[in-house]
């Protein structure tokens, strides 16, 4: 066996609580385009009216002009539409019952995480299908964007809706940042960083403070990141791959 995986293996064999760190590379197996912004999308990082996605997905555009957002979020939705949880999702979920304390913290917002069964689960960037009227209180789960107008409004009030993702400018949900301070306060044995580039520091913090502190630290991902030359173990491999073969090793490891 991989001499990475042995060492892996090792570390869930004396962990009894394990922090995954998810990004969008675990989610493009299932066929979602990484972004730039969600990927693939925007990598001439322009929009057709000329500006950066990222001022088209601002929060100061989305007030000024909802509808030009609006548009180029659901041509994220639509990018993604269909498309489902894989291996790696549901392995994490199985997680749950393995360990005494297990946690995902997810900067997707594609839900996929929650679909496949994961209960503790902190979407940091909220979750795409989740919409809420900017004026009163309606909110309401979509599957789709199928039936939704380019620029939809609230069926209570006529305000316009809004999906619950962070939007670039806006600051982060204060009821998930208080979740993943609680949860990171308690402490891990092990943090992983999986399919992320790992940029924001609420993102690389975990790896960063559990290999300052010298605890297991392991990055799942096929291309190196800034986090590579932190962490103690790689598996350079997709997180299917990788997740498939720590679960065809459970025996050894496992504590539930």
């Amino acid at each position: 066996m991989d001499t990475a995986l042995e060492r892996v293996i090792a570390h869930l064999s004396r962990a009894r609580s394990v922090l995954f760190v998810t990004g969008a590379g675990i989610s493009a197996e299932s066929g979602i385009p990484t972004y730039r912004g969600i990927g693939g999308l925007y990598n001439d990082e322009h929009t057709e009216e000329g500006i950066p996605i990222e001022v088209a997905l601002s929060g100061s555009m989305f007030r000024r002009r909802p509808e030009l957002t609006w548009h180029h979020i659901h041509r994220i939705e639509q990018a993604c539409r269909g498309a489902s949880f894989n291996r790696a999702h549901e392995v994490l979920a199985l997680l749950e019952g393995c360990f005494e304390h297990c946690w995902v913290l997810t900067q997707n917002v594609d839900g996929f995480h929650k679909a496949a069964g994961s209960k503790h689960v902190i979407d940091i960037h909220g979750d795409i299908h989740d919409l809420r009227c900017t004026r009163c209180s309606f909110s309401e789960r979509v599957a789709d964007y199928s039936q939704l107008a380019p620029c939809p409004s609230c069926p209570r009030c006529g305000a316009v809706l809004r999906p619950e993702v962070v939007l670039f400018e806006e600051l982060l949900p204060p009821s998930k940042v208080a979740l993943m301070e609680r949860a990171l306060f308690r402490g891990f044995d092990v943090v992983f960083s999986i399919g992320t580039s790992s940029l924001f520091p609420y993102i690389n913090g975990p790896v960063l403070e559990a290999a300052a502190r010298g605890l297991p630290t392991v990055e799942i991902n096929p291309g190196r990141t800034q986090l590579s030359d932190v962490v103690d173990v790689r598996l350079e491999m997709g997180a299917v791959a990788a997740f498939e073969a720590l679960w065809a090793a459970r025996d050894r490891w496992k504590h539930g």
